[in-house]
This record gives C-alpha cells, structure tokens and sequence, in this order.
C-alpha cells in the first residue's frame, strides 16, 4: 500500500514526546542508506505535510570548476520530448503520523548558512514537541556486499550511547570533517532534545542505491525506536540486488578477489563478539502474507 500524504494549511498539531527520524541527502547518502531507510518507515502511513524549509540562502547552484566537480551542486533536471518534467529544488520537507507519534523529515544536507537551518529545524521540532531525534547516514568503508554494514552510532548522552550498544551499533570514534547531522547533535542538548545519529558503513566499491543496507539498517532501527514495519517488499529487492551484484563481481577477477579478502576480515573480526538478539523486531514486523 502506498503512503497516502496529506497537505495541511493550519499550525501544527503537537506531537508530545514524539519521535523524529531524520535523513538528509548528499554527503553522509552513500547508497541511498539514510533517505531509504526514513522512506521505508514512511510506506504504508497516512502522512500529514506539516511543514517545509525553502531552499533559498541554504544552497550553492553553481560553482566554478570543471564539470565534473559543478555538476555536484548545480540543480537536476529532466527533459521528455523537449519539456520540463522535473526540476530538482532542494525539497526540505517534515511529515507526521500522529497515530503513530512519529516525525519524519526528509531533506538535503545545507551547503552554507548551517545555523540558520539548524534553528528553523529546531524550531519546527519544539513546535512539534518532539523529544528526539534518529538520523541515520553512511560511509563508504571495508564491508563486503555479501555481509551486513558495520553501524556506528553517537549520541547526547552516555545513557543513549548505551542504549545503542545495547542494540549492537559501537560507539562512534572518529575525528575530522563533521557533517550537518552533527552540527544538529552537537545542538540538541540547548533545545531540550535527545539525538542519536547512527552512521551504516557499507561497501567503498560499489555506487547507487543498496538495498540490502537499507534493510539491514532499517531493521535494527524498528528495533531501536520500537516501530513495526513491513519488509516484504524490501526484502524482495534486496535479495534481487545482491544476486545483481554477486553476479557482477564473479565476472571481475579482481573484484571477485578483493571480495573474498573483505569477508575473510569482517568474519575474523566478528570472532567473540556477541549478536544483538533482533527477535523483538521480527515479532514487531506487520503479518507478511508473501511469507513461505
């Protein structure tokens, strides 16, 4: 069942104690893990528009350089038959499912002027009365298409921090360039929010769209926030997509190689490290009736 979306003209309904789960498009995408996964909580609700960042003084459209490096900013058309039948513009837009307490917010990382965005999203948030926020991203890493992605995972407080070690995802130690999703973590805290920002690492050699990483992250996230959904259709695609893949990489030898090295590490590094037990969730999923 698709999601059925609902445009709302008056102020926002609080959500008292709700839930936000946020993706952001561009650097911290790879594989479409952090907008797929936020999508995939979205199927099958009744959402309400509730409210939208314009792009304008947030984003840079041109930028000197050759074309490979412009054409990363510059904005995405399509044409059909010589008409316009899209033009990208940076959509920021929040939707809710009341029945659910939940949030979500789908939009792309800012290029400049941070704080600004940063206090229209915090402000729309405490209108919202949302407590907490879950972003989700990745990173290009060592961890072979054949196996599911390392989650890493910060947050504001040590009782969080556990709680994500708890379902499995290890603290995060890393130091250098920061993304727009932590510029928001290390906000939180001075608007009264909880954040946790976990971070997929998924296979460096391969681009576009990784389904079986979304499934995998957004399974350990039903976990996390308690919310069941529905991965039938998921799962279908995910499957499809590692045979794809598995059939592309036998066909390079050296691929194929570099492949099997990386399962030989991920699988010695998992040697005594315990499993989180995800029954909860599968119990949680909604009845899948394409189930053997």
């Amino acid at each position: 069942m698709p999601t059925k979306t609902i445009h709302l003209e008056q102020a926002l309904t609080p959500l008292p104690g709700s839930t936000l789960l946020l993706a952001l498009t561009g650097w911290m995408d790879g594989g479409n893990v952090s907008t797929g996964t936020v999508r995939q909580f979205m199927n099958d609700r009744v959402l309400q528009r509730v409210s939208d960042i314009p792009p304008g003084g947030f984003y840079i459209d041109n930028f000197p350089g050759s074309m490979e490096l412009t054409a990363l900013f510059r904005p995405h058309v399509k044409y059909v038959n010589g008409l316009i039948k899209s033009f990208d513009t940076h959509e920021n837009t929040l939707f809710a499912d009341p029945s659910a307490n939940l949030a979500f917010f789908i939009g792309r990382e800012p290029n400049v002027n941070w704080t600004a965005f940063a206090d229209i999203l915090f402000g729309v948030i405490a209108k919202l009365q949302c407590t907490r926020v879950v972003f989700v991203g990745s990173f290009g890493g060592t961890v072979p298409h054949t196996r599911e992605p390392r989650l890493f995972g910060s947050a504001t407080t040590e009782a969080l921090v556990q709680t994500l070690i708890d379902h499995g995802i290890r603290p995060t130690d890393y130091e250098g360039p920061a993304s727009f999703a932590t510029y928001l973590l290390s906000l939180a805290p001075s608007h009264d929010v909880e954040m946790i920002s976990i971070s997929a690492e998924i296979p460096g050699y391969l681009q576009g769209p990784n389904p079986l990483c979304i499934e995998a992250v957004a399974r350990r996230l039903a976990h996390l926030v308690g919310t069941p959904i529905n991965f039938s259709s998921l799962r279908d695609t995910s499957t499809a997509w590692e045979l794809h893949v598995t059939d592309l990489v036998a066909k390079d030898d050296e691929l194929a190689a570099t492949v099997r090295r990386l399962e030989e590490q991920y699988d010695n590094e998992l040697i005594g490290i315990p499993t989180p037990d995800l029954q909860d969730a599968e119990e949680a999923e909604e009845p899948d009736t394409d189930r053997d």
